[in-house]
């Protein structure tokens, strides 16, 4: 079963996958065009029935009726050799359905998987053998500027991931997400904190708990609220009352931290939802 953090840097690459042409181009020299359609594209390579042949994420580039260029982005933290061979068959599937180029990116956040991924994939057809392009520990920098994190900030994220315990490295993620629109600081927030180290998910807790965190911004406002709503919710689940799914999203999703507030205090001596969320007649 994929893990958390793979379920994660996944996300990155599926929420834009601009991304995976940006590591290809820039760290890899792959000559790709910079204005043109990248989307995410359908990973289920199965054309019979047959054990699960799907990749973690493709991405085609260009139009979708002649794409120029595929995309197979795996995300692996084990050394499995299985999963090579498999890399392959996804490659010379794509391919297939394609009638284009197609390059298996692999993200290895470990440096002994990374170099394991980097050897060739050697097949049985004369002639064809993969080589992964392999984006690992050496290839995601140090960004300790809240401008270059704010430029790609799943890099940004990445970093916070591998270096995350450099506290200068976890401030420039922060300081530049309070420079976006609260739905996607929050989003990405979420990403960093999932693939962060316990240690640097302490820096991160710590920076929004200091008086000079600006606490009036959007994005720490959103934080707060967010955190708060996870506290009604496990307030109203120790006191055994139900708590529907149109009553959770209409708490994880309220913005108002005084609304909030005042549901768990009613929340303390309710007996029934209803009770919590009734309207305010005052």
């Amino acid at each position: 079963m994929p893990s958390p953090a793979h379920d994660t840097l996944n996300a990155l690459f599926r929420n834009r996958p601009a991304f995976a042409v940006e590591i290809l181009r820039d760290v890899f020299d792959v000559d790709l065009p910079t204005d043109i359609l990248v989307e995410v594209a359908g990973s289920d390579f199965n054309d019979r029935l047959s054990l699960d042949f799907q990749a973690d994420t493709v991405i085609t580039i260009g139009p979708r009726q002649d794409p120029i260029y595929g995309v197979i982005v795996e995300i692996q933290q084990d050394p499995k050799d299985p999963k090579r061979t498999a890399w392959a068959r996804y490659a010379a599937a794509l391919w297939l359905q394609l009638k284009c180029p197609v390059v298996v990116l692999a993200l290895c956040p470990d440096a002994r998987v990374a170099t394991w991924a980097a050897e060739p994939i050697v097949t049985s057809l004369p002639g064809f053998v993969l080589q992964p392009r392999v984006f690992g520990p050496d290839r995601i920098p140090v960004i300790t500027d809240h401008v270059q994190a704010a430029d790609c900030l799943e890099l940004a994220a990445m970093s916070v991931m591998m270096h995350g315990q450099q506290r200068t490295v976890t401030e420039a993620f922060m300081t530049a997400l309070d420079k976006l629109p609260e739905g996607d600081s929050l989003q990405y927030y979420e990403y960093a904190y999932r693939l962060a180290s316990l240690a640097t998910r302490r820096v991160m807790e710590e920076i929004m708990s200091l008086a000079v965190w600006p606490v009036y911004s959007p994005f720490a406002k959103g934080l707060v609220s967010k955190g708060e709503a996870t506290a009604l919710i496990r307030i109203l689940k120790a006191r055994d009352i139900s708590v529907p799914q149109d009553a959770h999203d209409r708490i994880t999703q309220c913005t108002d931290l005084d609304q909030i507030e005042e549901w768990i205090d009613r929340a303390a001596t309710a007996t029934t939802l209803d009770d919590v969320l009734a309207p305010n007649t005052a």
